[in-house]
């Protein structure tokens, strides 16, 4: 869930907006499959008689409560979770009723690292620690899709990039937005020959 224009500072543009990783999906969805498999395995082997129907429903509810209560929180979680980088600021947003938030400027950040081992290697995400000078301290964003990426760019707009220079909050590879833009320099016209003599120079003549 991208985060909407108005809530961008002037001059603000986003970097980057993604979610957590799909991997934090991987439970609920094998959750689902047992959950349906195992459901309709006992439903079809309720003897007949009177009890049959109210046990399928029964069978039914209580399956419906385990998706409700360990599958369906999850999913809404990420879907409604988001991780923002912007060229001033990193912005989390978590929750799906209550919702709460996290803006942290990059110019508190001191530090910002990744982490991930063989299995994030492989789905291509990992754990993205930053360190920042306000009262939190450390920031962990865990499961970042493209982490690698998402460091790189925050080095970029923090330190500058491979050269060294100072971050100034845009990237090497891309042109700010075009109200930022610096008008090039018009070339100043030189003086005329005519003006190089002041008006006492005149009067001696």
């Amino acid at each position: 869930m991208a985060i909407s224009a108005k809530l961008l500072g002037e001059d603000e543009y986003v970097v980057v907006s993604t979610r957590t990783h799909w991997k934090a999906l991987i439970f609920p969805v094998f959750l689902l499959l047992v959950v349906v498999a195992g459901g309709a395995f006992l439903a079809a082997v309720v003897p007949e008689g009177s009890m049959q129907g109210p046990a399928r429903i029964a069978i039914g509810v209580v399956g419906l409560l385990i998706l409700l209560g360990f599958a369906a929180k999850p999913f809404l979680n990420w879907f409604f979770s988001s991780y923002t980088l912007t060229n001033r600021r990193l912005i989390t947003r978590h929750g799906i009723l209550t919702r709460t938030g996290r803006d942290i400027p990059l110019m508190r950040i001191n530090d910002v690292s990744y982490e991930h081992g063989l299995i994030d290697r492989m789905l291509r995400c990992g754990t993205l620690q930053i360190q920042s000078a306000s009262e939190g301290g450390q920031v962990v964003l865990p499961d970042v899709p493209h982490v690698e990426q998402m460091h790189l760019k925050m080095s970029d707009l923090l330190f500058g990039g491979p050269d060294g220079k100072p971050g100034d909050g845009y990237l090497d590879d891309e042109a700010p937005p075009e109200p930022l833009r610096r008008r090039e320099a018009r070339p100043v016209a030189e003086p005329d020959s005519e003006t190089l003599f002041s008006s006492e120079d005149n009067d001696r003549r």
